[in-house]
């Protein structure tokens, strides 16, 4: 299997104001809107996070993004008004630390994940 693209999509109730926090979390607007319900925001060459409209699933998904200081990303995220959790050790050089959109999809911030 040849796998080209890793889509992360956090299911919704609100889509409108599920798109404004995702806003704020990335720091930019999405990138595209393919069809109504859906928001794409392409945080890599081949890693995109997706906000979808699916109040049935909404609050269930676990998203981890990787990045490089830990503390400018969160420090850049309260200039924002999104708040973390407590920073937590993981293995040897790993932290990380989340914050939950509005229906409580938890999206984790982890530094050195492969320490």
């Amino acid at each position: 299997m040849d796998v080209t693209h890793v889509l992360a999509v956090a299911p919704v109730s609100d889509f409108d104001s599920a798109v404004l926090w995702y806003e704020r979390l990335l720091g930019r607007p999405a990138d595209t809107r393919p069809m109504a319900g859906l928001a794409d925001w392409h945080v890599s060459p081949s890693a995109w996070v997706q906000v979808f409209r699916s109040p049935e699933h909404a609050g269930t998904t676990l998203l981890n993004l990787v990045v490089g200081d830990l503390d400018q990303a969160l420090s850049e995220l309260a200039g924002r008004g999104i708040v973390a959790g407590e920073v937590q050790p993981g293995a040897e050089k790993v932290r990380f630390a989340a914050v939950h959109d509005p229906d409580g999809n938890r999206v984790t911030l982890v530094e050195n994940p492969v320490a």
